[in-house]
């Protein structure tokens, strides 16, 4: 069980603060560099009107119906005041707290609890933030350390179908991008649930047109809860950039440092006997702490019928999370208070190069390219007491073992291997096709801290993609797509070293990617006029659930399921300075075993509905700008019903 977020109230300083106040600077600039230089593009006096356009109109360009991107307008004005709802201009997708500010997000897409990230790949400037073998959960993703006003725009897929997309992508993705150019801004905010906001940042240009830019951000926000969440971050980020993204190359720099307390999951005959009240909590000293640095690289060229394009990153990453799952229910006089700990480096990057060639009139470009990602970490889990160390650490059925002050502890690598190639052939002026296939060589290792267990596992994953989209007629366009994809496993569950940590219910075999295979077919039309419109249906299925196990705080695989569904999104523009926006999902998750399989094989009883699946979800909003002085927007989501809770012995 997890709890919404409280109502949307602010953007972080420009959506309805109790008080707030922006500063425009004069531009940066160096000394030595004239006022006429033509490195910096010349300031008009001529006020223009700019047209509020939410989503880039695809039509004739994207692959599926599904797939999409966000731009930078609809960032800035989304009443958002946390990070992660920015990734809710993702039609369908629903990003809410989990447990604490401080922590990764809940994501919910397709009829999928994805829990921190299980099954929704997240990138930033290219940098994967899913952490597979996660101290707490697999796929753990954690958009904390982004700052909103650096971002530039966000591209979104949905479904296994592109083959540049892998771990943690099967159910959709994400990529965040950066400005490469940052206005020159101070802002300052304060609003309710002891909501504080203070940023600063802007652009140098340089005479040969290089650009830098700096950032910083400081907030505090305590949310609704008794105990107030006192999340405090800081953000740093800086960024160093020529050309551009099809023909240039950037470095980027990012600093951020998180804590506060958490608001664990709480029984609910806690809320109804009075014990504590609807946002209350038994152990008021859960919390979390994080920190993350990171260095990411672009370059990129082309010519008359080619482009390349690489990148390359590196992150450090701790992080420790203090919860208390179960109360008083395997240590009856400390309390079942568990600290999680991990520290992580990551290294990888990506190349890939299109090459475009008319073959009788028929145009066709074929990308090729390879991905590699490569992680090595810690993670331990200890036995606490209001966040102090206990010197024993109970197994989860009342037996303990003394004198250990690390219940579990581990070191882990991981690596990722991915070579991928995919063709687009346009056909006929109303027929073009995108077939590909992508590669996948997982490996990873563990070795026990306390005992002397060691285990590794590797695995291939061919899988292949393809999609068809017929016309434009009349600015309307079809879509038929299909394709392979997967989720890794945690490690830890599939070489059994570690007893709970991602393993299945039973005793079985867990694999090392989960393979998901998905079929989509669509519509996009924009006949009619200022009005975009995307319909989807859609079917995936996966050969292993990831479910999160509430007392044990890890996600586990489970039975094959299955999620069928709908989507339909619109963006409507009555006015130059208005627009009006909708998206509707509806879908069934089941398992394909049957309830007597269910409950011998993997101890779920109930049927064979999914536990916590959201049947359905709806938002609809209004961005204004440039109407007069006024500027802003309103959201309205709404997460439906869910399928009934999990039992299990």
């Amino acid at each position: 069980m997890f709890r919404p977020s409280p109502p949307v109230r602010r953007r972080f300083s420009t959506i309805l603060p109790i008080v707030g106040t922006i500063l425009s600077l004069p531009s940066f600039a160096l000394a030595d560099t004239p006022a006429t230089d033509s490195s910096v593009p010349p300031q008009s006096t001529t006020e223009t009107v700019t047209v509020t356009a939410s989503r880039t109109n695809l039509i004739g360009i994207a692959e599926t119906a599904s797939q999409g991107s966000v731009t930078q307008e609809e960032l800035d004005l989304r009443p958002v005041y946390r990070v992660g709802q920015l990734l809710e201009t993702v039609p369908g997708l629903v990003v809410t707290v989990h447990s604490g500010e401080g922590k990764a997000n809940q994501y919910l897409l397709r009829g999928f609890n994805l829990d921190h990230g299980t099954d929704i790949a997240n990138f930033v400037d290219d940098m994967p933030i899913n952490r597979p073998t996660n101290t707490h959960g697999q796929g753990y993703s954690d958009l904390n350390f982004v700052m909103p006003q650096t971002l530039g725009g966000l591209d979104f897929t949905k479904g296994p179908y592109y083959a540049e997309i892998g771990d943690f992508g099967a159910v959709g993705s994400e990529h965040l991008k950066l400005l490469d150019d940052l206005p020159n801004q101070i802002s300052t905010g304060i609003g309710t649930d002891g909501y504080e906001d203070l940023y600063t940042g802007g652009t140098w240009h340089f005479d040969n047109g290089a650009r830098l830019w700096g950032a910083a951000d400081l907030s505090h926000l305590d949310g609704p809860f008794t105990y107030g969440d006192n999340f405090r971050k800081i953000d740093l980020s800086s960024r160093y950039s020529i050309g551009t993204d099809q023909d240039g190359y950037s470095v980027t720099a990012m600093y951020y440092k998180g804590q506060g307390r958490n608001s664990t999951d709480v029984p609910q005959r806690a809320i109804q006997d009075g014990q504590i009240g609807e946002f209350g909590t038994l152990d008021p000293t859960d919390g979390s702490r994080s920190e993350r640095w990171s260095l990411s690289g672009h370059y990129a060229t082309e010519g008359d019928d080619w482009k390349l394009a690489t990148n390359a990153y590196t992150i450090h990453s701790t992080m420790t999370l203090w919860n208390n799952f179960t109360h008083f229910l395997n240590d009856p006089v400390n309390g079942d208070q568990e600290q999680q700990d991990e520290t992580r480096n990551t290294f990888g990057g990506a190349i890939d190069y299109t090459r475009s060639f008319d073959v009788a009139s028929v145009g066709s470009d074929t990308t090729v390219g390879v991905q590699e990602r490569y992680d090595t970490e810690y993670v331990d889990r200890r036995h606490t007491k209001d966040r102090a160390m206990l010197d024993y650490c109970n197994d989860g059925n009342g037996n303990y073992s003394i004198g250990q002050t690390a219940c579990t502890a581990d070191k882990v690598q991981l690596n990722d291997l991915a070579p991928y190639i995919s063709n687009t052939t346009r056909w006929l002026p109303w027929l073009r096709t995108v077939i590909g296939a992508r590669e996948e060589y997982y490996t990873g290792s563990v070795q026990s801290v306390i005992s002397s267990f060691t285990g590794s596992a590797s695995q291939w994953l061919f899988q292949p993609k393809g999609s068809a989209a017929f016309g434009p007629w009349y600015d309307t366009e079809f879509y038929v797509s299909g394709g392979k994809g997967f989720h890794s496993d945690d490690i830890r569950g599939v070489v059994g070293g570690v007893p709970l940590e991602g393993t299945q219910f039973s005793v079985g075999p867990v694999p090392l990617v989960a393979k998901a295979t998905g079929e989509e077919i669509g519509i996009r039309n924009a006949s009619i006029p200022n009005l975009q419109m995307q319909l989807a249906l859609f079917r995936e299925d996966f050969s292993s659930e990831l479910m999160y196990d509430q007392d044990a705080g890890q996600d586990q695989a489970t039975a094959p399921s299955r999620r069928e569904g709908i989507e339909l999104s619109a963006q409507y523009r009555p006015l130059p300075w208005l627009e009006l926006n909708t998206d509707l999902a509806s879908s069934r998750a089941r398992y394909f075993k049957n309830e007597a399989t269910l409950a011998s094989t993997y101890q779920i009883t109930g049927g064979t509905d999914i536990a916590n699946a959201p049947k359905y979800t709806a938002s609809f909003g209004a961005l204004v700008d440039n109407f007069g002085p006024w500027f802003g927007g309103a959201q309205q989501r709404i997460l439906g019903v869910k399928s009934r809770a999990i039992t299990t012995p």
